[in-house]
C-alpha cells in the first residue's frame, strides 16, 4: 500500500513538472512576442516622427492639424476594432466552453 502511495505521489510530481514545463515554455514565448512588438513600436515612433517632420516642413502643402486629426481618429477606430476582436474571442471562448 505505501508502494501505492509512492507512486502516486511521484506521478502527481512528474504531472506537476510537465505543467511547469509548458507554462515556462509559453512564457518564453511571450516574452519573444514582448520584444517583437517593443521593436515594432520603436520603428512604428521613428517613422511618425519621420513622417511629423516632412510634414511640419510642408506645412504650405499640407494642413498638419488635418494630419494629426486623421491620425487620432484613426486610433480610436484601431481601438474599436481591437475590442471588437477581444468582444468575439470571450464570445467564442464562452460557446466553446458550453
Amino acid at each position: 500500500q505505501n508502494e501505492k502511495l509512492l507512486q502516486d505521489v511521484v506521478k502527481q510530481q512528474e504531472e506537476k513538472m510537465l505543467q511547469l514545463i509548458d507554462k515556462s515554455g509559453e512564457v518564453t514565448m511571450l516574452k519573444e512576442e514582448v520584444s517583437l512588438l517593443k521593436r515594432s513600436l520603436q520603428r512604428a515612433e521613428t517613422e511618425a516622427k519621420v513622417l511629423w517632420e516632412e510634414v511640419r516642413g510642408q506645412e504650405s502643402k499640407v494642413d498638419a492639424d488635418y494630419v494629426q486629426e486623421r491620425v487620432l481618429l484613426q486610433r480610436e477606430v484601431d481601438k474599436l476594432r481591437l475590442l471588437l476582436v477581444e468582444r468575439e474571442d470571450e464570445r467564442l471562448l464562452l460557446s466553446n466552453k458550453y
